[in-house]
């Protein structure tokens, strides 16, 4: 069991967790950087959260005009799978859903696009809420990489964990003997990509 102190610094326990992926819809395939790698990582984020029963909330944003999340991404299992027209997830339907959901959430795990928009706005909302936010620099950006650097620097000041899918999965895990060992590492085979490197003192 990990306490109040542990989950602070970035430990984490799933029943206490939720899985947020924003916006990742077809349209913006041809203008989000390394789109392809952040689909790869949801995808993974997807099956992780079916070993580790963490339930994951879909948002779209205006899908009327901007069309659903990408086929390339299984959202069947997803807990939920909302429109949005605010920049944050954060909106009183995914708080409503979460508190019931999961009744002691104390950590999000966020993915998605764009770096600096929905994610950073969603970001500001949660730690305003006193809940531990981490956020996967393997998986979000946006449609330009100053943008995207800038906003996992700020996230960061702003008292993010900026990681990656991989360091999540293992922390979940905790144990080799956990019952869902086998099935994350096959899930962490391939390393994340260092295209989408993130350097605090990356100069612009």
């Amino acid at each position: 069991m990990a306490g109040k102190n542990l989950l602070k610094l970035g430990a984490l326990e799933a029943k206490k967790t939720a899985f947020l992926l924003c916006d990742i819809q077809e349209t913006f395939r041809p203008h989000v950087k390394h789109f392809g790698e952040v689909v790869r990582v949801a995808n993974k984020m997807m099956e992780a959260a079916k070993s580790f029963q963490i339930p994951v909330y879909v948002s779209e944003q205006y899908p009327k005009g901007l069309g659903h999340t990408t086929k390339d991404i299984n959202v069947a299992n997803a807990a939920m799978v909302y429109e949005k027209t605010k920049f944050s997830m954060f909106t009183p339907e995914l708080q409503d859903r979460m508190k019931k959901d999961i009744p002691e959430l104390s950590s999000v795990v966020l993915f998605g696009i764009e770096a600096h928009v929905c994610i950073e706005q969603t970001v500001i909302d949660l730690l305003n809420e006193d809940i531990v936010v981490h956020v996967l620099a393997d998986g979000v950006s946006s449609r330009s990489l100053m943008d995207r650097g800038l906003a996992l620097q700020r996230m960061q000041s702003l008292g993010c964990f900026i990681t990656t899918s991989e360091n999540i999965l293992f922390k979940l895990l905790k144990d080799k003997n956990h019952a869902a060992f086998k099935s994350i590492s096959k899930l962490n085979k391939e390393p994340t990509v260092d295209t989408l490197g993130y350097d605090v003192k990356a100069k612009l």
